[in-house]
């Protein structure tokens, strides 16, 4: 490293020549020549995907350290360097464009040389001077991107998941339910390919969904067990070359501890590696989550439909004017960015199945894309969901009067005098009902198929909407 004159940029040479570096930045020369290469998208390196590179290097700088791998000052500079960033400081060095080098090697420079250059300042050198503390030699010792990258991936998603996706389930979950109790005793018409059919109650709608939100948790959670298996520790090819013995299962034990989750090392390290299984597995469970959330989200602006012309069974809270022409127009905006947002869940998911299997031989270089994808895809949902859960669902009243006004017209009660009169007859009935504008008791009684009192018992909402219990 030599420092030119003005102080305002430092000198760093690579094995393909020499470049002037800002001198108040702490990415190096690598990470400059990526900057330069791949101005494409503006994009930045996602908040946890950083975390979770950082958590690793944490780890990996402890180990190599208990090793004599490196020297126990230098690990505890790199690892101090680690706590900052993890604490938020230097966010602003993580400058990557998302789309880059292929496997993710321009953003795992990128951590090593900020690392690197941190633990210079804190044992009191130069940013830049990397014989005391190099970013390859020192801070990515045993490593190499192709192991590092995919274990960030993992990471990265368990932490999304604990972060952000799974704490907003269980609230949307919690607020489905209470919503699902206050609505309980609310009929309404069912409807079926958008037409009448039998009554059900508006609580069991909402607990519906709850249930369904429910499934999909669980799915996610048996999906994010892939993650938790590493293959840290493959070093270039998943041979472990350049490895201590020791290090590939103490690093993972290192690594548990850190972000307090049971990992385990892969049983084969190439193919820890070389398959993006787990991750278009995961990918695949958030895909499946949106599709469901779509459908919810469309039937709560459907439910909310008019307030004239529409169903209007319910009222979604407004949160803004809905037009900038038509006055007191309030629309269903957080069902509709909720579907939108899904939409784009399933486009990354169809992304990184396509960049799944692009891999070849030894190594997947299309990583980048899968971990921008999958970790955005976590976050966005589980932010959707809480806005989703606290800005519409815990605020849904019911207009419980059009409710049964519906349950009360629709022609698909007809459906509980099957039993009684037949399908034919109930057919005809129905038939003249729409017909002649009659109410269904009215044509039932002047055709003497029931009596008043049979009518009165088959007819009765509140047991038709019932749903039937489970046989013990």
């Amino acid at each position: 490293m030599t420092q030119i004159e003005n102080s305002q940029f430092r000198s760093e040479r690579d094995s393909m020549g020499e470049k002037q570096i800002p001198s108040n930045v702490y990415y190096g020369i690598q990470t400059l020549r990526a900057v330069e290469n791949f101005a494409i998208s503006g994009l930045k390196p996602l908040n946890t995907y950083v975390d979770a590179c950082i958590y690793i290097k944490k780890a990996t700088a402890i180990v190599n350290g208990e090793l004599d791998c490196i020297t126990l000052e230098t690990s505890k500079a790199i690892v101090e360097a680690a706590d900052e960033i993890l604490a938020g400081k230097l966010r602003e060095q993580f400058v990557v464009d998302v789309y880059q080098a292929g496997a993710g090697t321009s953003h795992h420079m990128n951590v090593n040389e900020v690392l690197a250059n941190r633990a210079l300042e804190i044992l009191g050198d130069e940013k830049g001077n990397y014989k005391r503390v190099n970013p390859n030699d020192h801070v990515n010792y045993g490593q190499s991107t192709n192991d590092v990258i995919p274990t960030a991936i993992r990471i990265g998603g368990l932490l999304a998941l604990s972060r952000t996706l799974h704490p907003a389930l269980e609230n949307a979950i919690a607020s489905l339910e209470a919503k699902a109790d206050e609505f309980q005793n609310i009929i309404k018409s069912g409807r079926t390919h958008l037409q009448d059919a039998v009554p059900v109650r508006l609580g069991e709608s909402f607990r519906a969904w709850a249930q369904i939100l429910s499934e999909h948790q669980n799915r996610i959670y048996t999906a994010s067990g892939d993650l938790m298996v590493l293959g840290l520790g493959g070093s270039a090819a998943g041979t472990g070359m350049n490895t201590h013995p020791k290090y590939r299962d103490r690093v993972v034990q290192v690594l548990s501890e850190l972000i307090n989750c049971p990992l385990q090392p892969a049983p084969h390290l190439m193919a820890a590696m070389q398959s993006m299984a787990p991750f278009v597995n995961v990918s695949g469970s958030l895909r499946n989550l949106a599709q469901d959330l779509v459908k919810i989200s469309h039937d709560l602006r459907l439910m909310d439909s008019g307030p004239k012309t529409g169903f209007k069974e319910i009222q979604l809270p407004p949160v803004q004017p809905g037009s900038s022409i038509m006055p007191g127009k309030y629309n269903p905006v957080m069902a509709e960015m909720t579907s939108m947002v899904c939409f784009q869940v399933m486009g990354y998911d169809n992304a990184i199945a396509l960049a799944a299997q692009a891999g070849q031989l030894e190594l997947n270089v299309m990583m980048p894309l899968i971990a921008y994808n999958l970790i955005h895809s976590i976050e966005i949902l589980g932010n959707t969901i809480t806005a989703l859960a606290d800005k519409c669902i815990q605020g849904i009243s019911a207009n419980k009067e059009r409710c049964l006004e519906y349950a009360e017209g629709s022609l698909a009660l007809v459906t509980a005098l099957n039993t009684h009169i037949g399908y034919l007859n109930a057919a005809a009935v129905a038939k003249e009902s729409l017909e002649t504008g009659k109410s269904l008791r009215q044509i039932v009684l002047e055709k003497e198929l029931m009596t008043e009192a049979q009518l009165a018992e088959v007819l009765n909402l509140e047991q038709m909407s019932a749903i039937v219990p489970l046989s013990s």
